[in-house]
């Protein structure tokens, strides 16, 4: 038995044909599949992040109408009964913080502000002074004058 090894070889690469089409037809399929089922990374957009402020309001908004400052005679300033600062500041730092505090409260809310001071028959002229520019420093410009007790 004897084979013919030169015909043999001849033969197969006869028949060794590869149908690309079919295989051109599936890479087609695959990248469509692959485009439709993908998801693309979104971007980071911008928020719109507010950082809180202050709120004007629409409406008036019923606040009290003035604070009232007391000076005592020996010199201590109540603002709606607490104590500020001490007798021998003239500044009056921790009133004027809290007067300014006020002043934005009655802006948002549409009031205008307004202090009352009402200063003891003893107290000295300087303290009372000493209050006004604190009112000035708030830029608090209605300010009034009551009867201290």
């Amino acid at each position: 038995m004897k084979i013919d090894l030169m015909n043999l070889v001849a033969a197969s690469k006869d028949e060794e044909e590869i149908q690309m089409s079919s295989m051109i037809d599936i890479v087609f399929l695959l990248l469509i599949y692959f485009i439709v089922t993908t998801s693309l990374a979104k971007s980071e957009a911008d928020l719109g992040i507010q950082l809180p402020g202050t709120v004007v309001q629409t409406t008036t908004l019923k606040m009290p109408d003035e604070q009232i400052i007391e000076v005592a005679a020996d010199g201590t300033v109540l603002l709606n009964g607490a104590s500020f600062d001490s007798t021998a500041s003239r500044d009056m730092p921790e009133l004027v913080a809290t007067l300014v505090r006020f002043r934005q409260a009655s802006e948002a809310t549409k009031n205008p502000p307004m202090v009352s001071i009402q200063a003891d028959e003893q107290v000295a002229h300087q303290r009372v002074i000493d209050v006004m520019n604190a009112c000035a420093a708030a830029n608090i410009k209605n300010v009034t004058f009551g009867m201290g007790e």
